[in-house]
């Protein structure tokens, strides 16, 4: 599966039981990215995709049903117990710090950076997407 998030410069993703931020451009660029294939989400999510084919998936267990190429909106759940199942994560990166109370849970060390790139955003002057794919020395532990 491929994991999508969105993270503040400390690896934010939510505060107070919110998430930090949305962006119609990121939505967009999602949107865009995950036509043609399966969008996972849970039900705190879904409301950022009401305007979505009928391509969106509803269901808190959406990291365990996804199937391989699929994708999934992660902001409120913990992605450790899905490393082995996750082949790609797609990070957009607000570029500023939020209070956070709810941070992403890997360590995109162990990932390669297979490309970045910037855009405006809506909400956000600047937005940077970056694609991370297992590095090798990440599958031959796994």
């Amino acid at each position: 599966m491929i994991i999508i998030v969105c993270l503040d410069d400390a690896g934010g993703m939510m505060f107070n039981k919110r998430r930090q931020s949305r962006d119609r451009a990121v939505i967009s660029d999602i949107l865009k990215m995950c036509k043609g294939s399966r969008l996972w989400v849970n039900h705190y999510t879904a409301g950022l995709f009401k305007d979505c084919d009928d391509a969106m998936v509803i269901d808190e267990a959406f990291c365990e049903k996804a199937s391989a190429g699929e994708y999934c909106f992660a902001e409120n759940i913990l992605l450790m117990p899905y490393i082995e199942k996750i082949e790609k994560m797609i990070v957009y990166r607000w570029n500023r710090k939020y209070p956070a109370d709810f941070c992403v849970d890997i360590d995109f060390k162990s990932w390669s950076c297979e490309s970045v790139c910037e855009f405006a955003g809506f909400s956000h002057e600047k937005i940077t997407k970056e694609i991370y794919v297992k590095s090798s020395e990440h599958v031959k532990k796994g």
